[in-house]
């Protein structure tokens, strides 16, 4: 079985279109860390430039759904696009958690539903 098969039941949608998993491990405290570079795209706001990569932001960690009753996260790394013309960078910007959280949104709504249906349940 391919790993984008297996990836497409485990990550959000919004990020298996645009990044790709470069790594796994699991850290010394028993985390799952998902490693995840943005793909190669260039940003369609900016498709009017002469843009080329240059390299990666620092990452961003975001916890999601514990896999197999171990912490999970997601490192994220956002490309820079450098302007040829300007050497203007950019980058594209994600909406990949809720606000004021590091959760994904997915995990955030489902922890939100679970807190207010057990907080209903002591009243």
């Amino acid at each position: 079985m391919e790993m984008d098969k297996i990836l497409k039941y485990l990550l959000p949608k919004e990020i298996q279109d645009f990044f790709d998993l470069v790594n796994i491990e699991e850290d010394s405290s028993g985390r799952l860390l998902l490693h995840l570079d943005e793909k190669a795209i260039k940003p369609s706001e900016h498709s009017d430039k002469e843009l080329v990569s240059k390299g990666f932001d620092e990452p961003v960690r975001i916890q999601d759904f514990p896999i197999r009753d171990k912490a999970t996260y997601i490192i994220v790394r956002r490309r820079k696009w450098k302007d040829k013309s300007t050497g203007k960078v950019y980058t594209t910007s994600w909406d990949l958690t809720a606000k004021g959280t590091s959760y994904t949104s997915e995990f955030a709504a489902f922890l939100k539903e679970l807190l207010g249906s057990l907080s209903n349940k002591q009243q």
